[in-house]
């Protein structure tokens, strides 16, 4: 937990990632946009996938929830449309982080880059009308919020207050909005990134093409860092920042593929009523990463891109059905370990055992 506000009045829950050794290592700080509904109940951002590029080239990376998110202590902050102090207040959590991280041992203090998604990279960009002490460059990768309140034209509102930022800039930005975001589309990005250069602000605006079916959450994806990681290389090269691969990092174990099943069996998968198999058919055309979980009460959940969508689906399920739930499937394949049984001919029937193929007759002559 990072302390924050006046008197360290709030307490920031904080994922860390650190290469081996002792350091100093050079620091990138993540910063997480909001999701619809109460900000206490979002789930904890860690971007295993951003962090995991960059501990691979010797940065030490802190992705912290700010104040009234998750399991951050303290008072969201909200200041309704007016989107210029929006960015200013989550700013300030951004600031703690950093001067937490400037005391460490293991951190670079000469050696800081700064990136938010969505809210966080509004408020990132909000930080960066303050020279501060170490860092070098903000990174803003879908940045901007959305308030549907009666009377707010946040998109306005938006604009005026990257104007704002960019009249105030102390630090260089790279800006990257996708096509077929489902948020901040190109029109929008570019008026924003407009006001704030012709405000005297330094920024550079990548517009790149769709991703996916929204690319809103392109950093989060195990996919994007093909998408975001050529344009950044060439951003901290001009900073002064390393992007050479120092590090080897272990891949996440998978689960195997079995043979109980083809994934687009749909019949085949245990437990559903009807209502589950079409759920199940729905879940055939989601993006990949994905699983799907059941339980032998016929519950069931899928989890969809992001991080960890097996952990995501599992837990849903098991909220939902009272019970421990098993992963059926898993992006393309089946992972289910048990034994099916599929038609025959003369009659009977076929127990599929998964991992062995056929195994024997089930009520045949």
């Amino acid at each position: 937990m990072i302390p924050a506000g006046g008197r360290d009045e709030a307490m920031l829950q904080t994922t860390i990632y650190r290469p081996p050794g002792d350091g100093p290592f050079p620091l990138l700080v993540i910063n997480h946009g909001k999701e619809a509904g109460e900000p206490r109940n979002q789930a904890r951002d860690r971007f295993v996938f951003m962090a995991t590029a960059f501990v691979k080239r010797g940065y030490a990376v802190i992705v912290p929830m700010r104040r009234g998110f998750s399991n951050s202590t303290g008072k969201y902050v909200d200041h309704g449309c007016d989107m210029r102090a929006n960015g200013h207040g989550h700013a300030d959590d951004i600031r703690a982080a950093i001067d937490y991280a400037r005391t460490q041992p293991w951190v670079d203090d000469d050696r800081i880059v700064v990136a938010g998604q969505s809210y966080g990279g509004l408020a990132t960009i909000a930080m960066g009308t303050e020279a501060i002490p170490g860092v070098r460059g903000l990174i803003n990768i879908a940045g901007g919020l959305r308030d549907d309140g009666a009377n707010c034209d946040w998109r306005a509102e938006l604009v005026n207050a990257f104007a704002n930022y960019g009249a105030h800039n102390k630090i260089a930005s790279l800006w990257m909005y996708g096509f077929n975001d489902s948020l901040f589309g190109p029109n929008l990005a570019a008026r924003m990134h407009d006001a704030f250069v012709r405000s005297g602000g330094q920024a550079r605006l990548v517009a790149f093409g769709p991703f996916k079916r929204d690319s809103h959450g392109m950093i989060a994806s195990r996919d994007g860092e093909k998408v975001w990681w050529p344009d950044t290389q060439r951003f901290l090269q001009e900073i002064g920042m390393p992007t050479e691969e120092v590090y080897s990092v272990a891949e996440a174990p998978t689960l195997p593929r079995t043979d109980y099943a083809l994934v687009d069996e749909i019949d085949a998968v245990p437990y559903l009523t009807d209502d589950g198999r079409a759920a199940y058919r729905e879940y055939l055309t989601k993006m990949t990463p994905r699983a799907f979980a059941v339980s032998p009460n016929g519950a069931w959940s899928w989890g969809e891109e992001g991080e960890a969508p097996e952990k995501r689906a599992l837990a849903a399920c098991a909220k939902s059905s009272g019970q421990p739930c098993k992963l059926y499937s898993v992006d393309d394949y089946v992972v289910w370990e048990g034994t099916r049984k599929v038609p025959g001919d003369a009659g009977g029937g076929q127990l599929a055992s998964a991992g062995h193929g056929v195994v024997g007759a089930d009520g045949g002559p």
